[in-house]
């Protein structure tokens, strides 16, 4: 009788030709997967102390204005995300000190005394009105690109240097009423200072 006439003795006559795994090496394993997870942690860690060396060197940024006690009235609010700061013209010069440089969610109200930026998780900030200088839609800041006009631009002014801040809205066709609000308020402000 051939293994083919029989299946169980061609699975039998198979089952005895095998022969059974090496036993896996758990030290070489365990070494390997100990030594990744020590360069893994060496590469975060060297991520963090170049931000805190970052942070330093903007040490020179005076602290952020806070809003005042009475804004005034809303002309405009947009909720979404705030994505960074960066030196004004320089959109992968990040800007990390003062907590400018964490990501959030943010509301944004413009008021005539400024735009105030909540972000709930993140430092608060206030954009002074006779410290806005543009606003602007753009596709990209340190570390986020969008499509053309994804991103609302502020530029603004603190201290002696002047700051892009990106921010994106949940309905991105608020972004166009923004950038018109605080055109017009830049040519009042103008006005203004000219008189």
């Amino acid at each position: 009788m051939t293994p083919l006439s029989n299946p169980a003795a061609g699975l039998a006559v198979l089952a005895a030709d095998q022969k059974s795994q090496d036993v896996t090496d758990w030290a070489a394993r365990i070494g390997w997967v100990v030594g990744l997870l020590l360069v893994i942690g060496l590469v975060y860690w060297l991520m963090r102390e170049g931000w805190k060396w970052r942070g330093t060197l903007q040490g020179d940024l005076p602290e952020l204005p806070q809003a005042p006690a009475e804004p005034g009235d809303p002309r405009l609010t947009m909720t979404g995300r705030y994505h960074g700061s960066t030196t004004a013209g320089q959109w992968l010069d990040r800007i990390v000190a003062h907590g400018l440089g964490t990501r959030s969610r943010a509301e944004l109200t413009l008021t005539d005394a400024g735009v105030t930026v909540v972000r709930p998780g993140a430092k608060d900030f206030f954009i002074p009105a006779d410290s806005l200088r543009d606003a602007r839609l753009d596709k990209g800041i340190a570390g986020k690109v969008l499509a053309e006009g994804g991103l609302l631009i502020l530029t603004w002014q603190l201290g002696d240097r002047q700051i892009d801040s990106g921010f994106r809205s949940d309905h991105a066709a608020e972004h166009r009423a923004w950038v018109e609000a605080l055109a017009v308020k830049n040519t009042e402000h103008n006005q203004e200072g000219a008189r």
